[in-house]
């Protein structure tokens, strides 16, 4: 491992320190980098490609990619925004392969409507009282963030759900901040506006 954490468990080494050991050929220590970021990088990929099997693929193509190119990554952002870009990348590639001519593009014109800071956006999670349980609750979230636009899901899932701060995620989907800002608001006013069109329904079947 590096000189200068010789004795720490892999776990324990800090992110630059695990880079720099796998760029020079330690296997043990991009093995640790893929056990720390495959989790989130399987959910942002089933978020795309919408299937585990196609996610899969899109990890493990990702993660070979990354360990590829590791000597063209300079450092600037962290490796999980880096293998972020990456993978993101290959899930629209697979998303074009799957649709033939139709092209799958982040880079696309979206109308985003005005590029101005939310106020506070009101809490649409649902109150413990209601009738959904945790899980129930949890598969509705899931289903719904689903049925977002793609530009608008990305943001959505690495600002809200993956916690990585709007430069971050400006920089792993190559877009800039406003850009970000942008989607992030809409996608977050659509979900708020789809569950309280289901709990509405709840409500009142009739």
């Amino acid at each position: 491992m590096t000189s200068q954490s010789p004795s720490l468990p892999l776990t324990l080494i800090p992110e630059a320190e695990l880079v720099a050991s796998a760029r020079v050929g330690d296997l043990r220590a991009f093995e640790e980098l893929v056990r720390r970021y495959a989790p989130r990088i399987l959910r942002l990929a089933i978020r795309v490609v919408g299937n585990e099997a196609d996610a899969e693929d899109v990890l493990q193509e990702a993660f070979l990619k990354a360990y590829a190119k590791l000597e063209q990554f300079q450092g600037h952002s962290s490796f999980y925004t880096w293998i972020v870009r990456i993978a993101v990348n290959e899930a629209l590639m697979r998303l074009r392969r799957r649709h033939g001519e139709r092209e799958v593009s982040l880079d696309q014109e979206i109308d985003t409507g005005e590029d101005l800071l939310p106020r506070e956006v009101e809490d649409w999670h649902p109150d413990p009282e209601q009738q959904f349980a945790r899980q129930e609750m949890h598969d509705l979230l899931s289903r719904t963030i689903a049925s977002l636009a793609l530009p608008y899901r990305l943001v959505f899932q690495l600002r809200d759900v993956e916690g990585l701060s709007t430069e971050e995620t400006a920089e792993a989907l190559g877009l800039s901040i406003p850009a970000v800002k942008s989607r992030l608001l809409r996608a977050r006013l659509q979900l708020r506006e789809k569950l309280n069109r289901f709990f509405r329904r709840e409500a009142n079947p009739a």
